[in-house]
């Protein structure tokens, strides 16, 4: 098959290139599939995007008039691809539904325990010659409470890593996992999970229903001095309501991975840039938030799976197989 990838990276084009038997012609390009960039998918049969690409419904079209038939997420989310648009125009559109559990779970839990016991400060401290701990005061994780929203495979993961510290597990999914109950986990409602949590993880795909889940009455519901990660999708938060939380004190921790407005900063080079970001320049500003540009999928191990899924997904539609990571309505 011939494909058009977007939005390439140099660590894509490795792990591509590494799995690639010769039986896809992968053309990469480096700029976001849009409605601008559509056309660079003339004679092709589909498109490789990733989570900041525009697969919306004027895209779609595009792609069709362009004959492509087939659309390869090569990650799990898939909420930037308008699933209408694309079954009217008989595109199909698969995905990979689980690289790395691990890998995003543990960016979580090194999230943590980076605000927790402020290494980083540390670290810059000590290459400037400064050996005080002064103000680098952390927690004990055993004992603490940990609403774990969402536990599909990254969230059953990140529990289990939790309970390797001794933290009582809490966590609210529409559909319990009986695993992680025998482990000791409580399912709860949100607003219990919110009320009960010295810290709170983000594992749930971000959906209409799952939009901005927690916003300003979801922070109202936390108790002072809470810990808040997402590693899953931006949107999960209203990120002005978690400015308000930080000012107010309500969140003593912010660790995020994912942005809701990330699709013009992450994965890029901004650094001789002014960032006309001003909300995420806001965050930057406080000292108790860490950011991260989404790099939680960010592993050897991970990177190889979502190549060796992807590929195997248009190796399937090339033969007229069974799509097992088919996306549908």
């Amino acid at each position: 098959m011939k494909v058009a990838f977007f939005s390439t990276k140099s660590y894509d084009i490795t792990s591509f290139e590494k799995h690639n038997t010769g039986a896809h012609d992968i053309i990469f390009y480096e700029s976001t599939l849009n409605t601008k960039t559509a056309k660079l998918t003339q004679g092709c049969d589909a498109v490789c995007a990733f989570v900041n690409d525009h697969l919306h419904e004027r895209t779609i079209k595009l792609l069709s008039e362009y004959g492509v038939k087939l659309i390869a997420m090569r990650c799990a989310g898939f909420n930037n691809v308008d699933l209408k648009a694309a079954k009217a125009a008989n595109i199909k559109v698969v995905r990979v539904p689980a690289y790395s559990p691990m890998a995003v779970a543990e960016h979580a839990t090194a999230l943590i325990m980076t605000l927790n016991r402020k290494t980083h400060k540390a670290y810059n401290r000590v290459r400037d010659g400064n050996f005080s701990l002064e103000r680098l005061t952390g927690f004990d994780m055993y004992g603490k409470t940990v609403g774990v929203i969402g536990t599909g495979k990254i969230g059953q993961y990140f529990s289990k890593i939790m309970l390797g510290f001794g933290c009582k597990i809490i966590a609210y999914d529409l559909y319990p996992n009986e695993e992680l109950k025998a482990l000791g986990v409580t399912y709860l409602s949100l607003d219990e999970l919110l009320k009960s949590s010295n810290i709170i993880s983000l594992h749930c795909p971000l959906t209409e229903d799952t939009h901005h889940l927690i916003n300003e009455a979801a922070f109202s519901k936390m108790k002072k001095g809470t810990m808040l990660i997402n590693t899953s999708r931006g949107g999960l938060i209203n990120t002005i309501d978690a400015v308000e939380a930080l000012k107010n004190q309500t969140l003593e921790y912010f660790g995020i991975d994912v942005y809701e407005q990330e699709e013009k900063l992450f994965f890029r080079d901004l650094s001789e840039n002014i960032i006309m970001d001003d909300v995420i320049s806001r965050l930057i500003s406080f000292p108790n938030v860490i950011i991260t540009s989404h790099q939680g999928f960010l592993t050897h191990e991970a990177l190889d799976k979502i190549a060796e899924v992807t590929l195997g997904n248009l190796l399937a539609y090339q033969n007229e197989e069974s799509l097992e990571n088919e996306v549908v309505l």
